[in-house]
């Protein structure tokens, strides 16, 4: 418990600092007489934040280098503040679930992940490999984990497809089926796994690459887990970029990001954006989780 507290209390000061950084950045705009001016990017805190320390300094350094100007990457506390800095200038581009672009009225999809050739991918339940469970219904009654309230794959996902199996009513309430005081909400995947490997909780709701590909957890960890049952499909996570920001700098924007496609860049890209970066359209790329959101109560 003590151990917990100090990881606890360690990445709330990191995540703040961070915020408190990138609170007040003098961002483009789309006047291209502002050339001096900084790209502001801002990622969620759902990794190890020891990881995202580096990997957004590296990001920095190949973005500034691409589009001739400082870039900053901020990891706010939530999309929410994401969201925000989008409404007032401070953030250009946000890398979001589906969900969290829905809800940001001053963002639009500017790229995609693709995965083995697709812009969707699974949601999984995941618990530690002793466990007897193997399927949803096995977890009746018994303490789980959420990622977030926001998160598409972690909680918007499962939670639909506990409606569709008709273990929760229309209310759409996780506690009916898990119980009263059993489902936990998580600041992202790392947090809701943690509670399974300490056992808080006996599953969690998380992506399929946090135990399939090894971007969030150690080996240790992600040997100790397995999956009791997936669901989907789940609109890969978005690069999106504030409706103020057009022309000439939104296409630089894109284009230095496509440019981590490159053979030479796969390996930075993969540690922040998961997957090959595309383009798409945007109301069919939301519409699997829109689908989703529909039976959920307004």
């Amino acid at each position: 418990m003590k151990q917990e507290i100090i990881t606890l209390i360690a990445t709330v000061i990191f995540v703040a600092l961070l915020a408190a950084c990138g609170s007040r950045p003098e961002s483009i705009s789309s006047n291209s007489a502002n050339k001096g001016a900084r790209v502001v990017i801002a990622l969620k805190p759902d990794k190890n934040p020891d990881q995202m320390i580096a990997e957004r300094g590296s990001l920095e350094k190949y973005l500034s280098e691409k589009l001739g100007k400082p870039v900053e990457i901020i990891i706010p506390l939530s999309a929410a503040v994401i969201n925000e800095g989008f409404a007032n200038g401070t953030i250009d581009i946000g890398y979001l679930s589906a969900n969290d672009l829905i809800n940001a009225k001053d963002a639009e999809l500017l790229l995609v992940g693709e995965i083995n050739g697709k812009t969707t991918y699974k949601s999984y339940w995941l618990s530690l490999k002793e466990k007897p469970y193997t399927k949803i219904e096995d977890l009746k009654g018994k303490p789980v984990a959420f990622a977030s309230k926001t998160s598409t794959s972690g909680f918007i996902i499962p939670l639909w497809d506990l409606r569709k199996r008709n273990l929760i009513s229309e209310k759409a309430d996780p506690e009916e089926f898990f119980g009263a005081g059993n489902v936990f909400f998580g600041t992202g995947y790392v947090s809701a796994v943690e509670r399974v490997l300490n056992g808080q909780s006996e599953a969690a709701a998380v992506s399929y690459y946090v135990l399939d590909e090894n971007k969030h957890l150690t080996e240790e960890q992600r040997s100790k887990l397995k999956k009791v049952q997936e669901q989907g499909d789940v609109p890969t996570h978005i690069i999106a970029v504030r409706k103020t920001l057009t022309g000439e700098e939104r296409n630089k924007l894109r284009q230095a990001l496509l440019s981590l496609n490159d053979p030479a860049n796969t390996e930075l890209r993969d540690k922040l954006f998961t997957s090959k970066l595309v383009e798409a359209d945007q109301q069919e790329h939301l519409r699997p989780l829109k689908e989703a959101l529909s039976i959920m109560p307004k």
